[in-house]
């Protein structure tokens, strides 16, 4: 997941794509990971954890007259099971609710980027963000509320298992270095419990206008600054991800091996 990036003015920059969990087989990094941490000079991520949420997250009204009293009986079990005040979830916008409640378990506040910010602030890095909160819960805050609705519906219908053994298969992938898995597996998995027209949607609001933003404001500051880059895993591979957009725009794209080598990469 760690990919070396030189530009044209030869610095050298490091992307990681992560997974948003805490799960320690994720959180675990390789040394060459730690290593490029060490030796950027500025650490970027979508977002910073410190930034004010609370307005993407919370709305004044609650959501107990739109459900079914079976539908609110599953929502106050998944609430209780996440740690999460029924009330509380009651005021959360159904979009959280669906992201929340589609984990297999609980998670903390310290995932695997958070983890990575809280070592770059220990290594004195200068820290940024590639998105304002306003731009990176913009797609999410753009979807109406039926749909919404159906991206919690969605989930409610998912049974324990099927969330395990999806995430358990990401995980896989992510273990084993295979990125296009992972990326395949990310859209299989949110794709198959969406009507397509919803999907397809949420990619190009979630991946597709993300990723064109995000590969501007690398490129401005890769080119001639030493960066460590984390963003969600999904981000990278593909025909509109950042890989393949940075070498469109000049930069010598190459995967790092366990050893913390590039390798030659032919896309």
């Amino acid at each position: 997941m760690l990919w070396r990036l030189e530009s044209q003015q030869g610095s050298i920059s490091y992307l990681f794509g992560t997974i948003h969990t805490d799960d320690p087989r994720v959180t675990n990094l390789a040394e060459p990971v730690t290593k490029a941490v060490e030796e950027s000079e500025i650490f970027l991520m979508e977002i910073l954890p410190s930034s004010d949420t609370a307005p993407y997250f919370m709305r004044d009204t609650t959501l107990d007259k739109l459900l079914s009293q079976q539908e609110l009986e599953k929502v106050f079990e998944l609430a209780d099971f996440h740690g999460i005040d029924r009330d509380m979830a009651m005021r959360m916008k159904p979009w959280l609710l669906a992201m929340v409640f589609d984990l297999p378990s609980s998670q903390s506040p310290y995932t695997l980027d958070v983890q990575l910010y809280m070592q770059a602030q220990r290594a004195g890095k200068k820290v940024q963000a590639l998105e304002s909160a306003t731009e990176h819960f913009g797609a999410l805050e753009s979807i109406t509320w039926e749909e919404q609705m159906l991206m919690l519906r969605s989930v409610l219908a998912r049974s324990q298992e099927e969330k395990e053994a999806d995430f358990e298969r990401l995980v896989s992938a992510y273990e084993a270095g295979d990125l296009r898995k992972v990326g395949e597996l990310d859209e299989q998995m949110t794709g198959d419990t969406l009507p397509k027209a919803l999907w397809d949607k949420l990619r190009v609001k979630l991946l597709d206008e993300r990723n064109v933003v995000m590969t501007q404001r690398i490129a401005i500051q890769a080119s001639n600054h030493k960066m460590f880059i984390a963003v969600g895993a999904a981000h990278l591979p593909g025909e509109s991800g950042l890989l393949r957009r940075l070498a469109i725009l000049g930069f010598k794209v190459s995967p790092v091996n366990a050893a913390g080598l590039p390798l030659p990469h032919a896309d």
